[in-house]
């Protein structure tokens, strides 16, 4: 099938930068949809123009109205790359769309630097919350932003700054590839630009100032690094059991009787495609998850507050399962592994006696393996040193086959 839909990638240069195919596919359109500053390039064009509708679905619903008709979305640089093409892509079928990226922001930007791009983590806060930088600054890591408009230097420099990275390289690049171009550069803690374009693009070169605090991606996280009521799953035993459960990029985590969400904010820490749901009945538990969430870089953790298994009712299917609260709950184990997909793991933590009996059950019913977690920390006793045993964990981890 000849595709009718068209997406094509403008840079600085505009319309008139574009190959000479592109601007006939323009011409040819039906209907041209884009930015009102994509629409201003357009010159004598006979089609119907229209902007982006708030929200963005109900323009991609006009879109696949179309179907059939020449259309051409106009985006900025990459569409693939954090742009409306990704969008686009999940819903009209590959014969019948055609992308022309241009250079992206992220490469332009690394061009300017002369920074290798594959040792760079690139993000967008286009229309995404800020607290998301929190889980990937760390030391020596390299960072371009794809900003939201002017204001978003501002408020990364001091989020920066309130994290100890104060003295981070901090690169602002604004109209890449035009006319227009402009680079300026300082530390975080001292940028004081109030005169930034809407389009621009951050570059940080992450430095550790002496108060930063440094959290590792991997598990295990210090337990002083969330609030938490004493309902916590301590970090040797969080480590134990994220590491049973296996995170792979892109799958979704159900934290069931989350506590204060450790287990779902260090499964979306280890990868920025990770996905997680955090059940939580306590309404003051479910305050500390969010604060946690966002003190922690997680913010897009979804919060159920309810009681499970009821709660679990119409959730998007698990990748994984860890149960750490009310094991011992009627219903729940077997409402947890009916949801998991096949390939699934589903991880059950038990403390009490009662717990205990509904995850032997589970174990006789499902398979997998049983293992008793015991940990003791050194504590000072008077003049001298001794161990202190943390209560004993019997976790069961089984994978549906």
């Amino acid at each position: 099938m000849t595709p009718w839909l068209t997406v094509i990638g403008v840079g600085e240069d505009g319309i008139a930068g574009l190959a000479p195919i592109h601007r006939a596919t323009i011409d040819a359109a039906r209907l041209i949809i884009g930015g009102e500053r994509h629409l201003a390039m357009l010159n004598g064009v006979k089609a119907e123009t229209r902007s982006w509708e708030s929200p963005l679905s109900r323009t991609v619903e006009t879109i696949l109205a179309r179907r059939g008709t020449p259309v051409v979305v106009l985006a900025t640089g990459d569409p693939m790359h954090f742009g409306i093409g990704v969008t686009l892509a999940k819903r009209v079928a590959r014969e019948e769309i055609a992308i022309h990226p241009h250079l992206s922001a992220f490469s332009l930007a690394a061009a300017r630097l002369a920074w290798p791009l594959s040792e760079v983590e690139c993000l967008t806060f286009h229309g995404r919350p800020i607290e998301l930088l929190t889980a990937a600054v760390a030391p020596r890591q390299k960072l371009m932003i794809l900003s939201h408009d002017a204001t978003t230097p501002g408020l990364v420099a001091a989020r920066l700054t309130a994290l100890g990275y104060g003295p981070s390289r901090f690169v602002v690049l604004e109209h890449m590839g035009g006319a227009k171009e402009r680079v300026r550069e300082s530390c975080a803690e001292d940028w004081r630009a109030n005169d930034v374009a809407d389009l621009n693009t951050i570059a940080i070169d992450c430095v550790a100032g002496p108060n930063a605090r440094i959290l590792h991606r991997g598990f295990g996280l210090p337990d002083e690094a969330f609030r938490h009521d004493g309902q916590l799953t301590k970090r040797e035993i969080r480590a134990a059991a994220l590491s049973a459960l296996g995170p792979l990029p892109g799958e979704l985590l159900w934290d069931v009787g989350a506590g204060c969400g450790s287990i779902a904010i260090e499964w979306l820490r280890h990868h920025r495609l990770q996905q997680a749901i955090a059940i939580e009945r306590n309404p003051e538990r479910a305050a500390m998850i969010r604060d946690n969430a966002a003190a922690l870089g997680t913010p897009n953790l979804r919060l159920i507050e309810g009681e499970a298994p009821a709660a679990l009712q119409d959730l998007p299917a698990p990748d994984a399962v860890f149960i750490g609260g009310g094991a011992g709950r009627a219903g729940l184990i077997d409402t947890a592994w009916a949801a998991l997909k096949p390939g699934g793991r589903l991880v059950v933590h038990a403390v009490t006696v009662e717990s205990e009996l509904a995850l032997f059950a589970g174990y006789h019913a499902q398979g997998g393996e049983v293992t008793r977690l015991s940990v003791a920390r050194m504590e000072p006793v008077g003049a001298y040193h001794g161990w202190k045993p943390l209560m004993p964990v019997t976790q069961w981890r089984a994978v549906k086959s």
